[in-house]
């Protein structure tokens, strides 16, 4: 079951200079480490849960969706959500009419070297953006979120999101399926 936002991505060039943008706004920001697909990541965790993550390529990746969004300067490029039955919830949203991947393992290193590992299920064109992607951790989900929470900036989590797509009766059957 779906079961709360975890996570929204932002796209940045330059991973340093959004450290830098983003704690000058008051938030905490803590270097997630790299992934195992030429990524790497600092994120912005909050009280509830929920986390920023600001995510930059180490070399380009022409065919990545989110590499693309950089041409038009980046920012906020996807949204995940949580499961506790990632298989279940793909095939609801296959059901439901969206076309999604098949889970696969993911994984990224912390600066500490510790690493981490989790399942990802993401949506296929022309669904990736507006039908969220889902993760299930299969190490603990508190070793993926940092636990500095707290932000001189008083923020403390993801109130809402809004999802702007087009045929929004066609969006709301898929997720009222899920």
């Amino acid at each position: 079951m779906l079961e709360a936002i975890d996570h929204i991505v932002i796209v940045v060039a330059d991973l340093e200079r959004a450290i830098k943008d983003y704690g000058a706004l008051g938030f905490t920001v803590v270097r997630g480490g790299r992934h195992n697909i030429g990524t790497h990541n600092a994120l912005i965790a909050f009280a509830d849960g929920s986390y920023i993550e600001l995510i930059a390529f180490l070399a380009p990746v022409e065919s990545h969706p989110w590499y693309q969004a950089l041409a038009h300067g980046g920012g906020l490029v996807d949204f995940c959500v949580r499961s506790d039955g990632l298989a279940a919830d793909v095939e609801a949203l296959t059901g439901a009419g969206v076309s999604i991947g098949e889970p696969f393992a993911m994984s990224r290193e912390r600066p500490d070297g510790y690493r981490l590992a989790w399942t990802l299920s993401i949506p296929n064109p022309p669904f990736n953006g507006c039908v969220p992607f889902i993760i299930s951790d299969d190490t603990p989900r508190d070793e993926r979120v940092p636990r500095e929470r707290a932000h001189r900036n008083g923020a403390s989590g993801i109130a809402r999101l809004t999802v702007a797509v087009s045929g929004a009766s066609r969006a709301a059957k898929w997720y009222e399926a899920v």
